[in-house]
């Protein structure tokens, strides 16, 4: 995501290769204060979900790397998932969720309406196609889209 700290730049730097190795995405970073602490969040995902036992399990293995090489430290170290209803703003987040179901907003109408919902087909590196429930493969490219989130259904 757009608008890291240098510390959190940083973080994400140092932990993204760990995150690899384990099987992980570093989704995100961030480096903030809040009240009298400041806070370091990282923010992983994988393919079919994350449980509490991936963040636990990446926690313990990044907490000594960061303490070695990371500037700054922080009062508080936390990992967590990215949220279910977190917008996609990359390709990988995109590709992370191939094969389910989009909520897409657009700045302008296409086919009768900015809002959209379908599976995603595919992605690349400037556009996403989703097949509609009435069978209709409709490709988005990513300036089109104001905001897209997964579809949940509860």
């Amino acid at each position: 995501m757009a608008g890291r700290s240098k510390i959190a730049q940083q973080a994400f730097e140092i932990a993204q290769p760990v995150a690899e190795r384990m099987g992980l995405e570093l989704v995100d970073a961030e480096y903030k204060k809040e009240g009298q602490s400041t806070f370091l969040r990282l923010f992983i995902d994988k393919k079919g979900g994350l449980g509490i036992d991936d963040c636990e399990t990446f926690s313990r293995e990044i907490d000594p790397i960061l303490d070695e090489k990371l500037v700054h430290d922080a009062d508080y170290f936390e990992v967590s998932s990215p949220g279910l209803t977190r917008p996609l703003t990359t390709e990988a987040d995109y590709r992370r969720y191939e094969g389910e179901a989009l909520d897409v907003a657009l700045f302008a109408e296409r086919e009768g309406s900015k809002n959209h919902t379908g599976i995603i087909v595919s992605c690349d590196d400037q556009s996403v196609t989703i097949r509609t429930a009435d069978d209709k493969e409709l490709t988005f490219g990513y300036k089109e889209i104001s905001k897209a989130v997964r579809h949940i259904e509860f």
